[in-house]
């Protein structure tokens, strides 16, 4: 019999082979753009990771803001469907920059994935953007109904951090409900055919959910409980240590978009929601439900913190691994001191400026 912690590292090993494989190929995990490019000091290519929830990445994107910065960098853009993935890409050195949650940077540092990468960025904090959420008619009207009932959610994301986060609070055991993993749009799918009782997600799928749902609990809600998640932007190491002139660059550009989220919300709105495929008026609806931070709040205390003195975001993520190996999603939780060392606030706060 295979060890269960043999067996998940067998499984990283296989995945990541076959990012690597494709990578290789130039077909990416997704969709929306290829590989190519080590990292190296002498390689000029910058491969980033992105995820379609509404947030300033989206409006990085779609302005070209990072392409105009770094003329002399190629830069591909690549759809990925959940943090997961992510993280094996990351072990596959087949990405250098990306959107991801807070939940999976948390299982990224610990053992046994060990991912080398930087914390550079607070996209948002998850608010009613993300949400559990049940079928009309089912009766449910609580978590503790839940029982007995299929949910799902996108394993290893924020989502299915919140919804374990939600069950230990309901005291609801884990085994007392059929946790379905399955990516954002089949969770769609898997609703519109009724094979599954309620999700928890993220926007846009979540407001195609509520259109015949009910929210039980959003993340917001879990934030003001104790268990807060994140979108984060973050930098293989190997990547800030070539470049950290093209990551003060990215920083400024997603600094830049979140000014644009406060100061002109129509803007922001027509950027994400042409990024997304909808309208401008669904895209600020959806920024509505999002927590994002002013810049300048990012060098503070509560977050990144300033070379020399971490802020708050590094106790979060060792939080958030606790929690996770209470709930034997992970081996091992890495210390204050190893999370802080993950934390990239060099040049701060001039480089969100």
């Amino acid at each position: 019999m295979v060890r269960p912690g043999l067996r998940r590292l067998l499984l990283l090993t296989v995945a990541a082979a076959t990012v690597a494989a494709l990578a290789a190929c130039g077909d990416g995990t997704a969709s929306g753009g290829t590989g190519g490019g080590a990292g190296g000091a002498a390689d000029k290519t910058i491969r980033i990771a992105y995820q379609a929830f509404p947030s300033g990445d989206l409006i990085v994107k779609n302005k070209h803001w990072l392409e105009d910065a770094l003329p002399d960098y190629r830069i591909t853009w690549t759809k990925f469907d959940s943090g997961a993935s992510i993280n094996t890409a990351f072990v596959a050195k087949s990405v250098d920059i990306a959107a991801i949650g807070s939940s999976p940077v948390a299982r990224g540092l610990s053992a046994p994935l060990n991912i080398p990468y930087q914390v550079a960025f607070v996209l948002d904090v998850a608010g009613d953007n993300e949400a559990l959420v049940v079928r009309d008619g089912s009766g449910i009207s609580s978590v503790e109904g839940l029982r007995g009932k299929k949910v799902a959610s996108p394993f290893a994301s924020t989502s299915h951090y919140s919804l374990l986060a939600a069950l230990a609070q309901a005291k609801v055991p884990e085994s007392a409900v059929t946790v379905i993993d399955l990516e954002p749009q089949d969770i769609l799918a898997a609703w519109t055919r009724g094979d599954i009782d309620a999700a928890y997600v993220w926007l846009p799928v979540l407001d195609d959910l509520k259109k015949n749902g009910k929210v039980l609990i959003t993340s917001r809600e879990l934030a003001a409980a104790g268990k807060p998640t994140l979108d984060l932007g973050v930098v293989s190491t190997a990547f800030v240590d070539a470049h950290p002139e093209a990551v003060d660059a990215w920083r400024k550009a997603e600094a830049k978009a979140l000014t644009l989220i406060a100061s002109d919300r129509d803007a922001a709105a027509a950027a994400v929601g042409a990024e997304l495929n909808i309208s401008p008026a669904d895209a600020k609806n959806q920024l509505s439900q999002g927590v994002f931070l002013p810049p300048a709040d990012l060098a503070g205390p509560e977050w990144l913190g300033v070379p020399g003195k971490v802020g708050g975001l590094a106790q979060n993520l060792v939080s958030a691994a606790e929690f996770l190996k209470s709930q034997q999603k992970i081996d091992a939780v890495p210390d204050l001191a190893t999370i802080e060392k993950a934390i990239y606030n060099k040049g701060l706060p001039n480089a969100l400026s």
